[in-house]
């Protein structure tokens, strides 16, 4: 007999907390809010109900969660490098295997992609907010 542990409520809030953050971190830096529409239609890093059952133990669970986690470091690293290019398509391909769609290349993240300066977008969380 075989004991594993189901995916906890905490896991799946997680999860779905560091795909709201790639929308509004890590895609404005890399795409147009144009792009980023496109994703959302498309349903990139979408998980419905049936994802989230199909995590069905603590380690898939964990290896989703640290899957988005490292992605999302590697993109945001101040020194992106070809270096960690196959540590980025590895655990894409976890996402994958996850049903979880996850269509991008290592080089759609190039540095020649990256746009600091044009964080002005409808996706990046506001700095302060004011009621009128």
């Amino acid at each position: 007999m075989k004991v594993v542990f189901a995916s906890t409520p905490g896991q799946e809030e997680k999860i779905m907390e560091l795909t709201r953050y790639f929308y509004t971190n890590v895609l404005p830096l890399y795409f147009s809010d144009n792009d980023i529409l496109e994703f959302e239609r498309v349903k990139v890093l979408h998980m419905t109900r049936e994802h989230l059952d199909n995590f069905s133990t603590l380690g898939d669970a964990f290896k989703v969660l640290t899957s988005l986690q490292t992605v999302i470091s590697i993109l945001e690293s101040a020194s992106f490098k070809n270096k960690y290019e196959p540590i980025f398509q590895k655990n894409a391909q976890t996402l994958r295997e996850y049903g979880i769609c996850f269509p991008f290349s290592f080089e759609q993240f190039s540095e020649v992609n990256y746009m600091p300066g044009e964080l002005i977008s409808v996706y990046t969380k506001v700095a302060n907010s004011m009621l009128v």
